[in-house]
C-alpha cells in the first residue's frame, strides 16, 4: 500500500514540478502509517520537506500536490493537517485487498526486493572450539540467524559464516588440558592445572584418546612437569604454568603426535558445535578456518602489508600495529617479543578476507565484551585501505539463565555452565529462540525459565503459536460438519468483513511487509518478535468475540478466508524467527 501512495503522490509530484517550472533535487517520498485514525490511515510529509527548496509555503505546496494526485480506488478522501502533512484515509476495498495479496503470495508475502543483488556476510557465534556452546552463546545463534533471515528476505543475497578459531594459545591449552586429562586415564599422577579446562567434556575427549591411541602418548608424570613454572595454587603464576606444559607437550609428543592430540580436542569439540547449532535451527554458508589463514600465509602477508605502509613499528622486540592514530585508545601487538602472531593478527586478516571476497556490507555480530575491540579492528582496515563503512559490528547482551531466583554461572573454563543443549532439551528449540529475540540484542536480557516452558497467554511464543493452532482447528472443525473452505466465495464477499476485530485484522496484515523490511535494514528481529505477539492479540480477541462458521455462507466464507491469511502470516513471520508453526496444541 505504502508503495501505491508513493506512486500517486509522485505522479503529482511532476505535475507541482512542471506547474512551477522547479529544478531541485526530490527528496525521497515518506509514507508513514498514521498514530490516529482520525487522521487517516497513512500521512505523507513532502511537502515540509519541499518547503525550503522550493521556496513556498508547505500549505501551499500540499494543496498543490493534493489537487494533482490521480484518482485512485484505493483513496476515499486525502486532506491536508498541520503544517503541511498530507493524509490519506484509505477505502473498505483497499483494507480487504491484503487478505486477497496474502493468499495469492503465501509464503512469499512480505518479502521485498529492496536488497536485490547485495552481498551480505554475516559472521555470527564464532565461540572458541574449547567448550560445549552454553545460553550465553546462544542469544548470539538466534540473533544472527534470524538477522540473515530477514535479510534473506529483504532480497540480499546472505553468506552465514563462522570462524573457527583453531589456532593460537586458547586451543593449545585445550590441546595441553587433554593430554594431561589422557595422562589420568593412563594412570599417571597428574595435578592439573588451575589454568586448565576442567569441564567433564575434556575427560570424555580423553577417554577417546586412550581408546584410540592406548599409551602412544604417555610420558611419565615428571618428564611433564619439569622444569614448568609452579602453579597459582603454590604460589606460582597460573599463565606461565599452563603455557610451560603447553611447550612440554610439544616437546615431548613431538610435532605430529602433539597434532593428533590437539586435533582430537579440536575436532571433537567442533562436531559438537555444529551439532548443536543445527539442532537449534541455525545453519551456515562456511565455517572459515583460523588456521587455513595461518598456513596459507595471509597473516603474515596481511602485517608484512601493513609494515610496508607504515603502520607498525618495533618495541622490545614486538611489533605493535598504530591504531592511536585512528581513535583507539592505545596501539596494539600484532607480534609477540616471542614472534608468535597475536589473535588481533589473524583478525586483520580474517577481516582483508572478507573484503577481498568482495562483500557489499560485512556484519559481525559478537558478544557485548567484544566493544573494545570494535576501534582496532576498524582501525586496521582503515589502515589497509578499505571503506570501513560496509563493515558493521553488532553487539549481543548477555543472557542469564535463571533457575527461580538462582543465577547460573556461565564460565567454560571451570566447566560450571549450562549448556545451550541443556536449554534447548527443557524449554524446546522454539521457546528459546523466539525468547532470545524478543529483546533488542543491546539490552540486557534476563531469561526465565519457567516462564519459557509454560503453556499460558503470558509466554509470547505458545501465545503466537495457539494462534496459528486455532485457526488450524477451525479448518479441522469445517471439514468435521462436512463443509469446505471455498476461496473464490470469501475473496468475492470480503466487504462483508464490517467488524471493528475484522478491520484491525486487515491492518495488522498489511503492516507485515513494513515490518519485515524494517526489521532487516535496521537488524532489529525483535519487532518481528512484537509484531507477532501483537497479531496474535487481535486474532484471539476476535476468535473469542465471533464464531467463523456461521450459517450465512458469505460471511462465514469470508471470515475463514481472513484468518486463513492470519495464519499464513504467522507461519510466514515464524519460519523467518526459525520456529515452528504447529497446528495442533
Amino acid at each position: 500500500m505504502k508503495d501505491q501512495l508513493k506512486n500517486l503522490v509522485g505522479q503529482a509530484l511532476s505535475i507541482f514540478i512542471q506547474k512551477h517550472g522547479l529544478e531541485i533535487d526530490l527528496p525521497e517520498i515518506q509514507i508513514e502509517r498514521t498514530k490516529d485514525k482520525t487522521h487517516g490511515d497513512f500521512a505523507c510529509n513532502i511537502a515540509m520537506m519541499l518547503a525550503k527548496p522550493a521556496k513556498m509555503n508547505p500549505r501551499q505546496i500540499a494543496t498543490d500536490i493534493v489537487e494533482a494526485l490521480p484518482t485512485s480506488d484505493v483513496v476515499t478522501q486525502v486532506e491536508i493537517a498541520g503544517p503541511g502533512f498530507i493524509n490519506f484515509f484509505l477505502s473498505a476495498e483497499a483494507s480487504q485487498q491484503v487478505v486477497k495479496e496474502i493468499l495469492s503470495k503465501a509464503e512469499k508475502y512480505g518479502q521485498s526486493q529492496i536488497g536485490k543483488g547485495k552481498k551480505v556476510q554475516v559472521e555470527f557465534v564464532s565461540a572458541n572450539p574449547t567448550g560445549p556452546l552454553h545460553v550465553g552463546h546462544g542469544r548470539g545463534a538466534a540473533y544472527g540467524s534470524v538477522v540473515s533471515s530477514l535479510l534473506n528476505a529483504a532480497g540480499f543475497n546472505v553468506h552465514r559464516e563462522y570462524y573457527v578459531n583453531d589456532a593460537g594459545r586458547q586451543m593449545d591449552i585445550l590441546g595441553t588440558s587433554v593430554w594431561l586429562r589422557y595422562l589420568q586415564a593412563c594412570g599417571e599422577t597428574i595435578t592439573f592445572p588451575s589454568n586448565g579446562y576442567q569441564g567433564s567434556y575434556v575427560l570424555d575427549i580423553a577417554a577417546e584418546l586412550k581408546q584410540t591411541f592406548a599409551e602412544q602418548f604417555r610420558h611419565p608424570a615428571d618428564a611433564v612437569f619439569d622444569g614448568v613454572p609452579a602453579d597459582e595454587p603454590q604460589g606460582g603464576d597460573k599463565e606461565l604454568h599452563i603455557d610451560g606444559l603447553t611447550n612440554q607437550a610439544k616437546q615431548l609428543l613431538g610435532e605430529a603426535n602433539y597434532r593428533i592430540v590437539f586435533d582430537k580436542g579440536l575436532n571433537a569439540i567442533l562436531g559438537d558445535i555444529r551439532d548443536d547449532l543445527a539442532e537449534f535451527g541455525t545453519e551456515y554458508d562456511e565455517w572459515f578456518s583460523e588456521r587455513s589463514l595461518v598456513e596459507s600465509g595471509e597473516v603474515e602477508k596481511a602485517i608484512e602489508q601493513l609494515k610496508q605502509a607504515g603502520q607498525l613499528y618495533e618495541e622490545k622486540g614486538a611489533w605493535w600495529f598504530k591504531s592511536t592514530d585512528y581513535g583507539d585508545e592505545k596501539d596494539r601487538v600484532v607480534i609477540r617479543d616471542n614472534g608468535q602472531a597475536t589473535y588481533f593478527a589473524s583478525d586483520i586478516a580474517y577481516h582483508l578476507n572478507k573484503y577481498q571476497r568482495g562483500f557489499d556490507e560485512i556484519i559481525d555480530i559478537w558478544g557485548a565484551d567484544h566493544h573494545g575491540y570494535i576501534p582496532r579492528v576498524k582501525a586496521s582496515m582503515q589502515a589497509m585501505q578499505q571503506n570501513v563503512d560496509q563493515l558493521k559490528v553488532l553487539l549481543v547482551q548477555f543472557a542469564v539463565l535463571y533457575r527461580g531466583a538462582e543465577k547460573v554461572g556461565m564460565s567454560t573454563r571451570s566447566g560450571e555452565f549450562v549448556t545451550l543443549r541443556q536449554l534447548r532439551d527443557e524449554v524446546g528449540k522454539d521457546a528459546a529462540r523466539f525468547f532470545y529475540v524478543m529483546r533488542g540484542a543491546d539490552q540486557h536480557m534476563d531469561f526465565d525459565l519457567e516462564l519459557a516452558k509454560s503453556q499460558s497467554n503470558d509466554n509470547p511464543v505458545y501465545y503466537v503459536q495457539y494462534a496459528h493452532a486455532r485457526v488450524c482447528s477451525v479448518f479441522r472443525q469445517l471439514t468435521e460438519r462436512g463443509h469446505a473452505w471455498d476461496k473464490a466465495t470469501g475473496e468475492q464477499h470480503l466487504d462483508r468483513l464490517t467488524e471493528t476485530h475484522e478491520d484491525a485484522l486487515m491492518t495488522m496484515l498489511a503492516k507485515y511487509p513494513e515490518i519485515l523490511e524494517t526489521a532487516a535494514l535496521n537488524h532489529t528481529p525483535h519487532l518481528l518478535a512484537h509484531y507477532l505477539t501483537d497479531l496474535a492479540r487481535d486474532f484471539h480477541t476476535y476468535y473469542n468475540a465471533h464464531q467463523f462458521i456461521v450459517d450465512d455462507n458469505e460471511l462465514s466464507q469470508a471470515r475463514l478466508t481472513l484468518i486463513e491469511a492470519v495464519r499464513q502470516v504467522i507461519q510466514n513471520a515464524l519460519t523467518v524467527m526459525g520456529v515452528s508453526a504447529p497446528e495442533s496444541m
